[in-house]
């Protein structure tokens, strides 16, 4: 009886979504509260579900969720990441050591790469796997934990690498940028990686698309004093750029 019992629990959360206690304790009176909580347990341990607090959710609920969360970030004004992937293909130099940051902006600039004889190191794995559908590339990826919404490795074992690197070109992307506050990202991690591998290089390019402006995230890694280049999709505001002109920065 309890087979049938779990398979019914099942195919309701796989058709709804997720379930409280609750839900399945009127759907079962006859059973208890621990007997429920053991289907949950036998469920997930099949790899159905995922417990939560206070009931359960489907598998294919929670991917779905981290994968409209990246998506959604990857179509934001992909004609503006578009541009400005085009203005840095020819920073991207062969004979040199280039960090690709993580990002959706970076994501674009790697569908963008030309196939020839480039030396790329990387924090994120869709990017690593963009590029390998070239020939001519080599490419390694930092290791650590990946953030499912970013698609980024962060950590100590990834800012141990970058250590051990040297970096001549670090191109980098942005959560979001202001002149109080400087280029920002949403977690300490990402900020800490980000930090290491513009410490690193010879020349650190930014690349942001102007919907980033005005926009500040919890952790500041850089300001316009810390890099060399910036690549938008339009034109900057007047005080951008003369804060930019301040500190010598290229505007592409």
């Amino acid at each position: 009886m309890h087979i049938s019992r779990r398979e019914t629990v099942n195919s309701y959360i796989q058709s709804k979504g997720q379930v409280t206690i609750k839900e399945l304790e009127k759907m079962f009176p006859e059973v208890s509260t621990m007997t429920i909580r053991r289907d949950l347990v036998q469920r997930e341990h099949d790899g159905f579900i995922v417990r939560v607090r206070g009931g359960a959710k489907s598998i294919d609920s929670l991917t779905n969720i981290r994968e409209d969360a990246y998506s959604s970030r990857l179509t934001e004004n992909i004609e503006g990441k578009t541009i400005i992937a085009k203005k840095a293909v020819k920073y991207v130099e062969t004979g040199r050591a280039i960090y690709m940051d993580s990002g959706t902006t970076t994501m674009c600039l790697a569908n963008t790469l030309p196939d020839d004889k480039f030396s790329i190191f990387t924090s994120g794995p869709n990017i690593a796997l963009e590029i390998l559908k070239h020939h001519k590339p080599s490419v390694t990826i930092l290791g650590g934990q990946i953030n499912r919404d970013n698609v980024s490795v962060s950590g100590i074992s990834a800012l141990n690498y970058i250590k051990n690197i040297n970096i001549d070109i670090a191109i980098m992307a942005t959560s979001g940028f202001s002149l109080e506050n400087g280029f920002t990202a949403g977690s300490f991690s990402d900020c800490e990686l980000k930090r290491a591998a513009m410490g690193k290089a010879n020349k650190t390019i930014m690349l942001m698309d102007t919907v980033k402006i005005g926009k500040d995230m919890p952790f500041t890694f850089a300001t316009l004093e810390d890099i060399d280049v910036l690549i938008c999709d339009e034109e900057l505001p007047n005080e951008v750029k003369t804060a930019a002109d301040k500190y010598g920065v290229e505007l592409v």
